[in-house]
């Protein structure tokens, strides 16, 4: 369980397909402090589990596996050697919950229709397939490559947030532009609500 809020960006380091996966290296320092062979990471908002850790002077190279599923599911599949990415440990369950209940567990890609700066911060409207769009919600949460952001406004095919300064600094959000797929997972409480209350409706009838 994740909670939104990145640690830190992370530089891709190495991308292999192999016979089982494909084999996705990255960069990280913070992240890596502590960080175990079979331990958790949101990269761009994806739970991926750590095979190998290689120390290097500074930093730390993590090696994740990724299933063919995940790859074409999630804009990893767009990375190249030098792209930042964001890095996100779990939520220890003592920890405080700064953003939103997030899972790690990507719905799908949206893409950026306007990606424009207003005043001292940027605008963002996002198309999403309309299988997401019935989970986002006017002033609900919505993870974007992993950063827990509220929907400022809606439509029928796409939904808007807005970006303060400290975020377009400290995420790769600062190297997307128009026409770039992002990462995108749902409030899981929608999908709940969705399930329990249809349940109800079948048994009803």
């Amino acid at each position: 369980m994740f909670t939104g809020i990145v640690e830190e960006t992370g530089v891709v380091e190495g991308i292999k397909p192999s016979a089982r996966a494909i084999q996705l290296a990255v960069r990280a320092k913070a992240c890596a402090r502590g960080l175990k062979i079979g331990d958790s990471l949101a990269v761009n908002g994806c739970c991926l589990t750590a095979v190998t850790i290689e120390s290097r002077s500074k930093h730390k190279v993590i090696q994740f596996d990724l299933l063919r599923e995940t790859w074409e599911r999630t804009n990893l599949q767009f990375a190249r050697i030098g792209s930042l990415v964001n890095l996100e440990r779990p939520l220890r369950a003592n920890g405080r919950l700064d953003g939103h209940f997030v899972t790690g567990h990507i719905d799908g890609m949206g893409r950026i229709a306007r990606w424009e700066r207003a005043g001292q911060d940027h605008v963002l409207d996002i198309t999403a397939p309309a299988e997401l769009m019935r989970y986002i919600v006017l002033k609900g949460s919505i993870a974007v490559d992993g950063i827990s952001l509220t929907v400022a406004a809606l439509s029928k095919k796409e939904f808007r947030i807005w970006i303060i300064p400290h975020t377009y600094e400290a995420t790769p959000l600062r190297e997307r532009s128009v026409g770039d797929a992002v990462n995108l997972e749902t409030d899981v409480l929608g999908k709940y609500v969705e399930k329990f209350s249809g349940g109800r409706r079948s048994k009803t009838r």
